[in-house]
């Protein structure tokens, strides 16, 4: 299936496409290709948001664009393969049988999957501002992401969770 149509078919049986994606062959090229894309689109879905801020802020834009380039598309890569790594360390304790490399995919790929959500945070966030809408739709988006990420690394550990 194409990225697109997984990503969809994630919000119904994420358990069933991680497990799929991550494989049993240690693809690290694959992983980093999702992993920077997950984060490029957490980045773009900032760029409402910070227009937002440098609009009635009175501040440059360049500058809140910059910072969220550096996070998104340097720093975050890194924090998420740490926390990728941890995840699989605290499953193996629990009796988890994936290799690091599925852990990790989990993750990367419950990002990737909620990325429309966070997309639609950036848009209400942006357009509407700070409000119910904008909280509303960020427990969504982090929801979601926590939710792909847990049955996801429950799918690649434990091999459960084909019916999710």
């Amino acid at each position: 299936m194409s990225v697109v149509a997984d990503m969809a078919a994630t919000w119904r049986a994420p358990g069933r496409v991680i497990r799929r994606r991550a494989g049993d062959e240690a693809r690290e090229d694959r992983a980093l290709a999702v992993l920077m894309l997950a984060c490029a689109l957490v980045f773009v879905a900032q760029w409402p948001r910070l227009m937002r801020e440098a609009m009635l802020g009175g501040g440059e834009l360049n500058p809140l664009l910059g910072g969220a380039l550096f996070a998104w598309l340097f720093i975050m890569p890194m924090v998420l393969y740490g926390l990728g790594n941890l995840s699989h360390l605290a499953a193996r304790a629990l009796g988890g049988r994936a290799s690091a490399y599925q852990a990790r995919f989990a993750l990367f790929w419950a990002l990737l999957a909620a990325s429309p959500a966070w997309l639609l945070w950036g848009l209400v966030a942006g357009f509407v501002g700070p409000g119910p809408a904008m909280q509303a739709s960020g427990a969504v988006a982090l929801g979601a992401f926590l939710v792909f990420w847990l049955l996801g690394l429950r799918a690649v550990e434990w091999g459960s969770g084909d019916a999710l």
